[in-house]
């Protein structure tokens, strides 16, 4: 079995980056070309515990469909995604967040088995890990991108709102 572990710090707050990468929208528009598109289960918003979503995915000229079930979920610190119907032998995504008000570090762990036996494995070590850390790095920074453009638009938004002298009781 084949870990791909990627590591993320994102200058935004938990929740915007835990419900970005939760964001079924979201992850479908995530990369240059739409290579994803959900097609069954939970086709649009954020995912909770127990959604299932088919992917129809075209990586590699190859399209496969995918489903994906959310079994494990800590608002705003965990979800996991595992396959239940696809090609992989083995598939199980970890997205875990740390973080404060103004950070994040989201970790992406990502274990999986290609199919096809020794072939497969042989594949794998080849190109495959490779082309899926890639792949999650690209995801990341998108996800980077627009959880930082949203805290910023927050920021200013609370800039905005107080006047310079005002006093603000919590």
């Amino acid at each position: 079995m084949t870990l791909v572990e990627v590591h993320t710090e994102i200058n935004a707050d938990l929740q915007t980056c835990f419900d970005l990468a939760r964001d079924v929208d979201f992850y479908q528009n995530s990369l240059e070309k739409p290579n994803e598109i959900p097609i069954t289960g939970k086709i649009s918003g954020l995912v909770e515990k127990g959604d299932y979503v088919t992917w129809e995915t075209n990586h590699l000229i190859l399209t496969q469909h995918l489903t994906l079930k959310v079994t494990e979920f800590v608002n705003p610190v965990l979800f996991v995604d595992e396959m239940v119907k696809g090609d992989f032998k083995y598939y199980r995504h970890e997205h875990i967040f740390k973080g404060n008000a103004n950070k994040t570090l989201m970790t992406d762990r990502f274990y999986f088995e290609p199919p096809y036996g020794i072939i497969g494995k042989l594949f794998n070590k080849i190109f495959l890990e490779e082309y899926m850390r890639k792949l999650l790095i690209a995801r990341n920074k998108a996800l980077k991108i627009k959880a930082e453009d949203i805290a910023e638009r927050k920021k200013k938004t609370l800039e905005v709102s107080i006047k310079p002298g005002e006093i603000i009781q919590l």
